[in-house]
C-alpha cells in the first residue's frame, strides 16, 4: 500500500514554449522570474529549460531545441501552453503501480540529470499531463 498521496501538493507547473527568451523575458517584466536556461538531453531531444520557484511551486519552461519528444509532439499538436502538472513524491515506483490499478498509464518516463519522473498518459482526456517527480 502507497503511503503517500500521489497528488497532494503541486510542485510544478510545466508550460511548453516556442521561443524561451522571448517568453521568460515577457515573465520578468510582470515580475516572475529570473530563469536560468540550461540546455540537457531528453531522449532523442534536446531542450533548453529554465526553473522558477513560485513560492512551494516551480514554472518551468520548456523549448525543445532539436530533436522529438513529448513536448515537441504537445506543442506541434497543441501549441505553447500548459504542458504538465508536476508532483513531488518520494516513491514513484509504488504511487505508479497503485495507480496502474486504477487504469492510469505511464506515457513517458526516465531520469533527467538525476531526476526521475513519470508523465501520465493524461493528455487526451485532460489536455495536459501529470507528472510524478520523485525527491
Amino acid at each position: 500500500m502507497v503511503s503517500e498521496p500521489a497528488f497532494s501538493e503541486i510542485g510544478q507547473i510545466g508550460v511548453v514554449v516556442k521561443d524561451f527568451e522571448r517568453t521568460a523575458k515577457a515573465l520578468e517584466r510582470l515580475g516572475i522570474g529570473p530563469f536560468s536556461p540550461i540546455e540537457i538531453p531528453h531522449g532523442s531531444a534536446r531542450l533548453k529549460i529554465g526553473l522558477v520557484n513560485l513560492g512551494s511551486v516551480q514554472l518551468e519552461l520548456i523549448q525543445v531545441v532539436e530533436g522529438e519528444s513529448i513536448h515537441s509532439r504537445f506543442i506541434k499538436e497543441r501549441g505553447e501552453g500548459l504542458h504538465h502538472i508536476g508532483f513531488f513524491v518520494k516513491d514513484i515506483e509504488g504511487i505508479l503501480k497503485e495507480l496502474e490499478k486504477k487504469g492510469v498509464r505511464a506515457s513517458e518516463g526516465g531520469e533527467v540529470m538525476g531526476v526521475k519522473y513519470v508523465y501520465l498518459d493524461t493528455e487526451e482526456e485532460l489536455g495536459f499531463y501529470l507528472e510524478l517527480i520523485q525527491v
